[in-house]
C-alpha cells in the first residue's frame, strides 16, 4: 500500500510540485476505493497545502487522459467564475487546480512505478460521509447542480472517455455473467440471494442506455462520481463550495451523477453499513436533495431528462451493487476491501436500498412531478 511507503520517497515525490523546500507533513487524506491520497504541507503556514495523489492505474488505464480531463474541466469552470459578477451574499464556489510540476513542463510525473499529481487543497472546508440533515442534503443537490451548470456549454467532445463502459450497466452484467458462469464453488446462501436479485432485474437494466441509443438523451460531461463526500462543505456555513475528486469526469448521461448523488445521500445508514436489513431511501432527503439541483440545474434538463429520472434513480444503487457483487465473485480487485466479505456487504446495502426505491415507485415518481 502506498500509504505505507516511508516518508522520505513520498517527500522526494512531493518536491516535485512544491520544489526543494522543506516538507512539514504528509498524511493520509479520505477513504477512497481506488486512488492513494496524501495531504501534504510545506513551508510554514497552512495556505503551504496540497493533495497529493497516486492514481490507480489499474483502473485508470490512460492516467495521462485523465489529467487532460481534469485540466478541461478546471480551466473551463475557473473562466466561467472569472465572468461572472458577484453579488453581495453570493456564495463562493472553489473549483480545485491542478499543480503544475516545479521542475518540467506538465502536470502529473511518474516516480516510484506510480503515477502522482498535485491538486490545490481546498482549505476551510469539511466533508461529509452521511447526510445527517435536510440542509446537508439540499446543499448536497445545490453542489451537484452548480457543477452541472458551470459545465453544461463545455463540449463533451473535448474530453476523453477515460473509463469506456463506465456506468454502462448491460456491460456490468455481461462481466458479472463471466464471472460467475467461471466460478466452481457453490454460492452461499447470501450469494444465492444477490444472484437471484440480480437475474430478477437484469431484463430492465439497459433502460439508460436504450434511451440514449434512441436519442432520448444526450451526452454531456459529467462529474461520474458525485457521492456526498465528494461535496466539499464550507466548515463555518455549511454551504456546499466545491465538487471534488474529478477523475472521472467524462461523456455520460447527467443521469448517472443524479442516480449516484441521491443513492449516496438518501441512504441514512451510509454505504459501509453492516445492516442491509435496515436499509431504507430517505424520501425527505430525496425531495431536499433534487430541491438544491433544479435550483441550479434545473434549466439545462429536457423534458426526456426527466422522463427518466426515476429510472436513474433506481438503475445507479443497483448498477452499484452488481459491481461491488462480481468483485467480490472476482476476488477484490477492483475496491478496496477492508475484510472477508466486505464487497459482498457494500452489495447487499446497495441492493436493499435498490428495494426500498422500487417500493416507493408512486411516492418518487409523484415527488419528480411536483418539483417541476
Amino acid at each position: 500500500m502506498p500509504n505505507q511507503q516511508p516518508h522520505d520517497e513520498l517527500a522526494s515525490i512531493a518536491r516535485w510540485f512544491t520544489g526543494n523546500g522543506a516538507i512539514a507533513s504528509i498524511e493520509p487524506l479520505g477513504n477512497g476505493n481506488v486512488n492513494d491520497t496524501f495531504l501534504v504541507q510545506h513551508g510554514d503556514g497552512v495556505d503551504q497545502r496540497f493533495v497529493m495523489q497516486r492514481i490507480n492505474t489499474t483502473v485508470f488505464t490512460r492516467p495521462d487522459e485523465v489529467m487532460h480531463n481534469l485540466v478541461q474541466v478546471s480551466q473551463h469552470i475557473e473562466r466561467k467564475l472569472s465572468q461572472e459578477i458577484a453579488s453581495p451574499g453570493q456564495r463562493l464556489w472553489e473549483m480545485p487546480r491542478v499543480i503544475p510540476l516545479h521542475f518540467s513542463e506538465g502536470h502529473w510525473v511518474e516516480a516510484e512505478g506510480s503515477f502522482w499529481r498535485g491538486i490545490s487543497y481546498i482549505g476551510a472546508a469539511v466533508s461529509i460521509e452521511v447526510v445527517s440533515s435536510l440542509k446537508q442534503a439540499y446543499e448536497v443537490g445545490y453542489g451537484l447542480g452548480m457543477f452541472h451548470q458551470l459545465i453544461a456549454d463545455l463540449p463533451s467532445h473535448q474530453l476523453r472517455d477515460t473509463l469506456e463502459g463506465f456506468h454502462i450497466t448491460p456491460a456490468y452484467l455481461r462481466d458479472y455473467d463471466a464471472v460467475s458462469e467461471s466460478s466452481s464453488t457453490t454460492p452461499s446462501r447470501v450469494e444465492a440471494h444477490c444472484h437471484r436479485f440480480i437475474a430478477e432485474r437484469a431484463p430492465w437494466a439497459s433502460v439508460l442506455e436504450d434511451a440514449k441509443h434512441a436519442g432520448d438523451l444526450k451526452l454531456r460531461p459529467i462529474h461520474g462520481d458525485p457521492k456526498v463526500n465528494n461535496l466539499m462543505m464550507d466548515a463555518e456555513t455549511g454551504k456546499a463550495i466545491a465538487l471534488v475528486d474529478l477523475d472521472t469526469v467524462k461523456p455520460g448521461l447527467v443521469h448517472y451523477d443524479i442516480g449516484d448523488c441521491l443513492r449516496s445521500g438518501c441512504n441514512p445508514l451510509g454505504e459501509e453499513t453492516r445492516e442491509p436489513e435496515a436499509v431504507v431511501f430517505d424520501l425527505e432527503r430525496c425531495e431536499a436533495i433534487l430541491s438544491g439541483y433544479l435550483e441550479t440545474a434545473g434549466t439545462t434538463l429536457s423534458e426526456a431528462d426527466h422522463r427518466y429520472l426515476f429510472d436513474a434513480i433506481r438503475l445507479i444503487p443497483y448498477e452499484l451493487g452488481l459491481r461491488f457483487f462480481t468483485d467480490h465473485l472476482r476476488g477484490n480487485t477492483y475496491f478496496k476491501a477492508d475484510r472477508a466479505g466486505h464487497n459482498l456487504d457494500r452489495a447487499l446495502v446497495q441492493f436493499a436500498l435498490t428495494a426500498s426505491i422500487e417500493a416507493q415507485e408512486h411516492e418518487i415518481r409523484q415527488l419528480l412531478d411536483q418539483l417541476r
